[in-house]
């Protein structure tokens, strides 16, 4: 049976796994050293084990840290992994930044939550309310086997769609993909822009427009044109009006060296930040 022993598992990612691992026939070991985690996993009748009990003759180790702390805990650990043992991280940055032990009899996956798309389709409201997913609404995931046999593919992906259950589709990507995902396409791109887009209702504000009004206004208008864009029903398209506008505010809004962004050299530093231990 595979046993998997689960670091940081009260912490606000790993409570949500737990709860999944909870309804899967795994064999699990919890892991927390911090009271608001213990006490979180109490709540859930679970008593937490100390990093090197849970490791000690798991097969499986998941890594529900933060991202400049991973080097650290796994440095410590590395004399507990006996060889064989998966380390699964939930990002791809410590795994690509060789903050993992340099060992090759480790297996290295790495997998991500797309989180519940926005046309997901779910008509529950407690799967609506469901943002990240991995409670009521159904998501799709990415997985990357790093390091490791290709027959130790199957398994870190059967965990991965037990951890974000429900799970729709399971993507495969390389290393260096997963780090086009994230952090480039979804935080460097998507979060600033949405992040831009906030800072204009705001704006909108200020300039007297009734808050609520701009709110339905401005998320309304966030569906429609995200149908236009991803070309997700029939006749989406801009009006001639709308594409004048938004070609000319592109060169107001965005440098023309933007997607400088998805070089090589700009996606390893962006990692190097990400993972660097806290001073």
């Amino acid at each position: 049976m595979t046993t998997i022993a689960l670091l940081g598992a009260g912490g606000k990612m790993g409570c949500r796994i737990t709860d999944n691992l909870l309804r899967t026939n795994y064999q699990v070991r919890y892991a927390e050293v911090g009271d608001k985690g213990r006490a979180a996993l109490a709540q859930r009748g679970i008593t937490s084990v100390t990093p090197e009990e849970a490791v000690a003759g798991s097969n499986v180790v998941i890594l529900a840290l933060p991202d400049n702390r991973i080097g650290q805990v796994t440095s410590s650990l590395n004399q507990h992994f006996r060889p064989g043992t998966m380390l699964i991280a939930l990002d791809i940055a410590a795994p690509l930044s060789g903050h993992l032990p340099k060992r090759d009899d480790l297996t290295y996956f790495v997998t991500h939550p797309c989180h519940p798309s926005v046309f997901g389709g779910e008509t529950e409201t407690t799967a609506q309310l469901d943002f990240f997913g991995g409670i009521h609404a159904k998501q799709n995931i990415v997985c990357s086997l790093v390091q490791g046999p290709e027959e130790s593919y199957a398994l870190g992906e059967d965990i991965a769609r037990a951890i974000y259950a429900p799970v729709v589709n399971s993507h495969r990507c390389t290393a260096d993909q997963m780090a086009i995902l994230e952090p480039v396409l979804s935080e460097t791109v998507l979060g600033t822009c949405l992040t831009i887009i906030r800072e204009a209702m705001d704006e909108a504000v200020k300039l007297g427009v009734p808050e609520a009004a701009a709110r339905d206004f401005l998320l309304g208008h966030l569906k429609v044109e995200l149908g236009i864009v991803f070309q997700l029903f029939e006749g989406a398209t801009f009006s001639d009006g709308a594409l004048k506008a938004i070609a000319e505010a592109k060169k107001s809004l965005f440098r023309p060296d933007w997607k400088s962004v998805f070089e090589p050299a700009a996606v390893t530093e962006s990692i190097r930040k990400i993972t660097a231990p806290p001073a």
